[in-house]
C-alpha cells in the first residue's frame, strides 16, 4: 500500500498507509492525527488542514485552485509551500509523499 509521511507541530515524523482515493486530510484524520483539526470536514471553506508539502513533492499535485488559494491566504502561516489537505486527493503517483501540520491560526 502507498505511503504518506506526516510531520506532526512537535516534528515527529510517522510513516502511515495512505488509501488511494482519499484526501490526504482524510488519510491524516483516519490515521488519529487530531491536531489536523479540519472543521469543514473537507469542504474547502476553513483552511483549518492547512500542510506545507515537501519542496520536491510539488511538482505531483493538481495546481492550486482559486478557492483554495483565497482560503489559504486568510493564514498568517501561509508559505509557498501551503496547501489545504482536504485538496489533496492521494492517488498512487503520491506514494512517498511528505507534508508537516501547519501551525494552528
Amino acid at each position: 500500500m502507498p505511503s504518506l509521511t506526516v510531520i506532526t507541530r512537535d516534528d515527529t515524523r510517522h510513516q502511515i498507509e495512505a488509501q488511494v482515493g482519499l484526501s490526504v486530510m482524510e488519510i491524516i484524520r483516519r490515521a488519529g492525527f487530531d491536531e489536523l483539526v479540519a472543521l469543514c470536514g473537507g469542504c474547502c471553506s476553513c483552511a483549518t488542514c492547512h500542510v506545507y508539502v515537501r519542496p520536491e513533492d510539488l511538482e505531483r499535485l493538481a495546481p492550486l485552485a482559486s478557492d483554495e488559494n483565497d482560503l489559504l491566504d486568510s493564514s498568517e502561516h501561509r508559505t509557498d509551500r501551503s496547501r489545504l489537505s482536504c485538496q489533496l486527493k492521494f492517488d498512487a503517483s503520491m506514494d512517498g509523499l511528505e507534508v508537516a501540520i501547519a501551525p494552528e491560526d
